[in-house]
């Protein structure tokens, strides 16, 4: 064996043994990010586990483990309550925007390097070129002023970090409470289960559907590389409304359903979305289309 085979060999028995924590573990991403991370030495935390808003014990709990990196996957992201109601905005404050400041002083004054992920609905979403990492940010709801706090926060408190935007999480579901169905399996549930052969689709809002488990690749990618911290829009490439999603779903599953595209205004909702949301990745390799990899977890699941 030569000299750069044993180099190489001994840098990724390092990578293997970092310690990594998970919070928000039990959630579509956080499971995903277990799978992906399984042959590190990942300690893994959801709400019943650990009270992140508990600054005291989430600082000891932190420095009892002395990790290289903590993933932050807990969010508040139910967007029309958040608007609707005053103490559910103030728990999404806190989730989306307070305890990420938090986190990233703890991790800041233990040099642990953080992730954390953010979303498209701190755009406008009025470009329809899309959105590239570093541009302006301007909520048009309140989930997405949560959102900018704590991307606000985690910058202005420490350098070791990345920050991963997505967009129309999917995947296989979490096990939290807090959970929420992804838009591919309510539309397989509406379509096998409660027998909907036709439905209204939502054609005149774009943003990039992302796939657990590539969010969670990306996500390794970055740390294990090194990539410079920041801002990284890791969804998967293309863009599509809520009708072309639906009608990918349905002709991969080969389901019969009529789909008529709709405008939004059909479906009043008390929080406003970005009409167009594209997040442009200008910094690493692309991630695959959502096509491929909705085909993936069609086909496997």
């Amino acid at each position: 064996m030569n000299r750069i085979n044993r180099i190489f060999i001994m840098i990724q028995k390092k990578i293997k043994n970092m310690k990594v924590i998970i919070l928000g573990s039990k959630g579509m991403l956080g499971k995903a990010l277990q799978k992906e991370f399984s042959d590190f030495e990942i300690f893994c935390f959801d709400k019943e586990d650990l009270d992140i808003t508990n600054e005291n014990n989430l600082k000891e709990k932190i420095k009892e483990i002395r990790p290289e990196v903590v993933i932050n996957a807990t969010a508040i992201n139910a967007v029309d309550k958040i608007e609707i109601e005053a103490s559910f905005y103030k728990l999404a404050e806190e989730i989306n925007g307070t305890v990420v400041g938090k986190l990233a002083e703890i991790c800041k004054d233990l040099d642990i390097i953080l992730v954390h992920y953010s979303s498209d609905y701190v755009f406008k979403g009025d470009n329809s070129a899309g959105y590239k990492e570093d541009v302006y940010i301007d909520p048009i709801n309140k989930y997405g002023e949560t959102k900018v706090l704590g991307e606000k926060l985690l910058k202005l408190t420490t350098d070791k970090f990345y920050l991963i935007r997505l967009s129309r999480l999917f995947g296989l579901a979490g096990e939290s409470a807090m959970t929420k169905k992804s838009f591919v399996d309510i539309m397989l549930d509406l379509v096998i289960n409660k027998n909907k052969k036709e439905l209204d689709l939502v054609d005149d809002e774009k943003s990039c559907p992302t796939y657990a488990p590539d969010l969670a690749k990306f996500t390794r990618k970055l740390i294990e590389e090194k990539k410079p911290f920041g801002i990284y829009h890791g969804a998967n490439s293309g863009v599509c409304t809520w009708y072309e999603f639906a009608k990918e779903i349905f002709k991969i599953k080969n389901l019969a359903v009529k789909c008529n595209p709709v405008p939004a205004d059909k479906f009043p909702r008390p929080a406003k979305r970005p009409n167009f949301s594209e997040l442009i990745n200008t910094k690493v390799d692309k991630q695959r289309n959502w096509q491929e990899a909705l085909r993936e977890y069609l086909e496997n699941n």
